[in-house]
């Protein structure tokens, strides 16, 4: 059992950055494979970033490829996503997620196991 806890959000101007952080509980992190989805108003979750248990693999949606980036450090059982050039269409809660067994970056949200609650990132223009 993995229980995460994402932290990190807030409100920002355009074109600012923002770190999220999530921390997971149990001495399997290293384990599993992370991703990051967002969720806006109204809209699906949609896949963000995603990256391997060894942290040797990452892959990117289109949207935000080139301005965010997926990392991981298994001694401190936490991932990040660092976000720049944030930009409004960014606007959404971001969720955390841990899944597989020693695999790869995971992109589809229902092959994921555990979820964090959410942090809100809000992009004013």
């Amino acid at each position: 059992q993995v229980q995460l806890g994402e932290s990190g959000g807030g409100l920002v101007q355009a074109g600012g950055s923002l770190r999220l952080s999530c921390a997971a509980s149990g001495s399997t992190f290293s384990r599993y494979a992370f991703g990051w989805f967002r969720q806006a108003p109204g809209k699906e979750r949609e896949f963000a970033a995603a990256i391997s248990w060894s942290g040797g693999s990452t892959y990117y949606a289109d949207s935000v490829k080139g301005r965010f980036t997926i990392s991981r450090d298994n001694a401190k059982n936490t991932v990040y996503l660092q976000m720049n050039s944030l930009k409004p269409e960014d606007t959404a809660v971001y969720y955390c997620a841990a899944g597989g067994s020693y695999g790869g970056p995971i992109v589809r949200h229902y092959d994921y196991d555990y979820w964090g609650q959410g942090t809100q990132v809000t992009v004013s223009s």
